[in-house]
């Protein structure tokens, strides 16, 4: 099921404090709402009741959907730089609840789904976006990799990472979004076919997608992070 707690928050705006309802985990096989709602930016807005003032709670919930084999630790972006070790604790997390530690009916759940983590609210809306368009997660994101060298402007920057937003067969879109304040910046559609030719080229990619899927943060910028679990 779905969870919810309340808790008590702080309005960014005017400081007054809040007692909203906050997730800890969504089960979209039975609220296929909290999916659409990831997806539309409507998922833990707040309004304040003293300035009026909307805001949006950081992303710290467990996300599961069994019938896209989908489970994602949705964490706050600003806990990226810690990648390795959250990684770690997300692990211990599925691998009780659906892995090596988990009863037998949930272990055989769990041979089906595909453990992720994410930092920041476009992360995980890019994941649930991905899957909807048939895409495969890992290959998107060397994609953005070799989209690093062939663009004529990359505003890579810490808090500014570059997200699938939407696209279908004649091109994916992408935009450079900051992470917090989850702006869009610069947008740009890119032929499908650059998807199709890095997907089939599964020898030139090797070594990189190694470090993509050396855990569960399958994102281009672990690589700009360190040596990773090499180290």
């Amino acid at each position: 099921m779905s969870l919810f707690s309340q808790m008590n928050a702080l309005c960014p705006n005017c400081g007054a404090t809040q007692n909203i309802a906050a997730v800890g985990s969504v089960n979209a096989d039975r609220r296929p709402d909290l999916r659409a709602a990831i997806l539309d930016d409507s998922f833990q807005l707040m309004t304040c009741a003293e300035c009026g003032h909307g805001f949006r709670l950081e992303p710290l919930f467990n996300y599961l959907e069994v019938a896209k084999g989908q489970w994602i630790a949705a964490m706050p972006g600003r806990e990226m730089p810690e990648y390795i070790e959250v990684e770690d604790r997300a692990m211990g997390v599925f691998d009780v609840s659906y892995g090596e530690k988990a009863p037998a009916a949930a272990r055989a759940i769990g041979q089906d789904l595909k453990p992720r983590v994410t930092f920041g609210w476009p992360a995980v809306k890019e994941k649930l976006l991905i899957d909807g368009m048939g895409l495969d997660d890992i290959t998107v994101e060397m994609m953005k990799m070799d989209l690093l060298r062939r663009l004529p402007e990359v505003p890579l920057s810490p808090g500014t990472e570059l997200r699938l937003i939407g696209g279908g067969d004649g091109g994916l879109e992408f935009a450079w979004i900051e992470t917090v304040s989850e702006t869009p910046g610069q947008q740009f559609t890119v032929a499908r076919e650059l998807y199709d030719e890095i997907a089939g080229n599964a020898a030139g990619w090797a070594k990189i997608h190694k470090r993509l899927t050396d855990g569960p943060f399958v994102d281009m910028q672990k690589l700009y992070m360190g040596e990773g679990r090499a180290a």
